[in-house]
């Protein structure tokens, strides 16, 4: 049974702690979005800049430091629109249990 995630107004978790892979499954579910290993590959890429950094990184950031940890071919603008559309900074780090980055529609 999935557990009834306790989100903001813009869907985000309101709890880092919540985040589990089940409530990242159901959250890219709310995005019409069935999770591949290459979205898991950006959510935990993502995770771990956001431990790091301590923020969620917009969507210029998050590009740069996908091309540095897995190479220019995803980390380009398009390959991310790909796998979180329509706005893959925002939506990747919704399903990746982050805050809304700054500055993302």
């Amino acid at each position: 049974m999935e557990k009834a995630l306790k989100l903001d107004s813009d869907g985000h978790l309101l709890h880092l702690a919540d985040w589990t892979e089940q409530a990242a499954i159901q959250l890219a579910a709310s995005e019409d979005i069935e999770l591949s290993d290459a979205h898991w590959e950006i959510i935990y890429l993502l995770k771990d800049f956001h431990q790091r950094f301590e923020l969620s990184p917009p969507m210029r950031p998050l590009v740069k430091y996908i091309a540095q940890q897995l190479g220019k071919e995803k980390g380009r603008s398009i390959y991310l629109m790909q796998l979180f559309p329509p706005s893959p900074a925002r939506v990747a780090s919704k399903v990746a249990g982050l805050p809304r980055p700054e500055n993302c529609l």
